[in-house]
């Protein structure tokens, strides 16, 4: 599978230099398609810089247990009058002075500490939060891989069923040019009148238009393909046909269960909630004091060598004024853990319908196959029959055409229920969370 996998990753690199008919003899599987989308999806790289950026709050917020420092140098000039006495003294005893001015430098250096010493466990609440943030975060990208999953099959899925539907309509096309060789063949002896060759070009016409609109369907699932794989350069190699039915047992309870337990969704509002909890303590510790302990080392002066000198202390900060403002913050936050709470019960509820829509869907398509099956054989031993009386001359070509629309849509029916229960477990595998098969 490795070998496989690097060689689609290669026709994809080089997309543009790679011959087509080279690339061909290697058909991209339904595992390798998942693959490369896992690998490259532009949506998966959105998940995990979320990722990263819960990562880099986690350090935020641990941040506040670590010690901080500052070293600061400030140098003034500054320019200051002085007074001096000049000559001496005069007949009334006042002393005679002169102001001047002189200039002077001034340097100060200090480098200090704070270290939080005791918040009653605010900044503890604080990481806590991140943490939760970061869990909230890996099920959101666990999320959107199976949002990728789930489109890629999808995607694959549509490609196979327009390439039989293609195949149908290409059937139809010489069918239906046959039964035109035919019509004129008889009309030229006279066995045929001139409306079955008209009838036959009308059929013929049609078909030629159906297979116009499946050759277009073909390539518009190669660019849905694309897409899905995050893949910016064209399809040009074949996909493997895994388009058939496998029988499968399901218990509606046992899977409800299991997808309770696993919906990354759900297990993200369950980290958001228990963020948005930590959140709501951090808040509430607001209301208490916190200590810090301060040091200090400075050297001053006009010139050096300055004179220095050292402080230690503790500092105890008790908020004053703030409680309107922490009382409407925490509020805000309960609500918000509320409104999780209530989103979680509606997620569940949703989870509910979208897994018995599935099985639903899954079972009906089953029984759709096997009808279809059924009236695929029908309709062919029916066009026989139509095409052997035309030819005896005891049909006419009504029943000729009316029988291939009939085994027409038979076969189209038939694709369109296997790609419905291919599909329909892709669904029902997103809506439980992981895979099945």
């Amino acid at each position: 599978m490795r070998d496989g996998l690097l060689s689609v990753l290669l026709c994809l690199s080089l997309a543009g230099t790679v011959q087509s008919e080279t690339v061909a003899n290697t058909p991209l599987s339904l595992q390798n398609a998942l693959d490369i989308a896992l690998q490259q999806h532009p949506l998966l790289r959105i998940g995990q810089a979320d990722i990263e950026a819960a990562q880099q709050r986690v350090w935020q917020e641990t941040a506040g247990y670590l010690p901080r420092g500052a070293y600061t140098y400030r140098f003034i000039r500054e320019e200051i009058p002085v007074t001096t006495a000049v000559g001496g003294i005069e007949a009334d005893n006042i002393i005679r002075q002169r102001t001047t001015s002189q200039k002077f430098n001034f340097h100060s250096t200090n480098f200090g500490m704070s270290q939080l010493l005791f918040d009653f466990g605010r900044t503890l609440h604080a990481i806590r939060s991140a943490v939760a943030d970061v869990d909230a975060s890996r099920s959101d990208l666990e999320t959107l891989k199976q949002t990728v999953i789930f489109n890629t099959k999808q995607a694959y899925y549509s490609l196979l069923s327009t390439q039989r539907l293609l195949k149908v309509a290409e059937e139809t096309v010489r069918q239906n040019t046959q039964l035109l060789e035919e019509a004129q063949a008889r009309l030229e002896v006279g066995l045929a009148p001139r409306f079955d060759v008209t009838q036959s070009q009308v059929q013929l016409s049609n078909a030629q238009l159906n297979l116009l609109i499946a050759k277009n369907n073909v390539a518009l699932s190669h660019e849905t393909l694309r897409t899905a794989l995050g893949s910016p350069q064209p399809l040009i190699f074949s996909v493997e046909d895994t388009l058939d039915r496998r029988s499968f047992t399901f218990d509606a309870e046992n899977i409800l269960t299991l997808a309770y337990a696993s919906r990354s969704e759900l297990q993200s509002i369950q980290a958001q909630q228990r963020m948005t909890a930590e959140r709501v303590a951090a808040l509430q510790k607001q209301y208490l004091p916190s200590v810090s302990g301060n040091a200090q080392y400075n050297w001053t002066g006009r010139e050096h060598p300055l004179q220095d000198g050292w402080q230690l202390g503790v500092t105890l900060t008790f908020p004053l004024f703030d409680d309107i403002r922490t009382i409407a913050q925490v509020g805000e936050v309960r609500a918000n853990l509320r409104r999780l709470k209530a989103q979680e019960e509606n997620l569940r509820l949703e989870i509910t319908l979208e897994v018995r829509r599935s099985l639903l869907t899954l079972g009906q398509a089953e029984e759709s196959i096997r009808v279809n099956a059924q009236t695929v054989l029908q309709a062919q031993e029916n066009m026989e029959l139509a095409e052997g009386r035309y030819t005896t001359g005891v049909g006419n070509i009504i029943e000729v055409t009316d029988a291939q629309v009939s085994l027409t849509s038979a076969r189209a029916n038939k694709i369109q229920a296997l790609y419905t229960f291919k599909t329909a477990l892709a669904d029902l595998e997103r809506a439980v969370g992981k895979a099945l098969e």
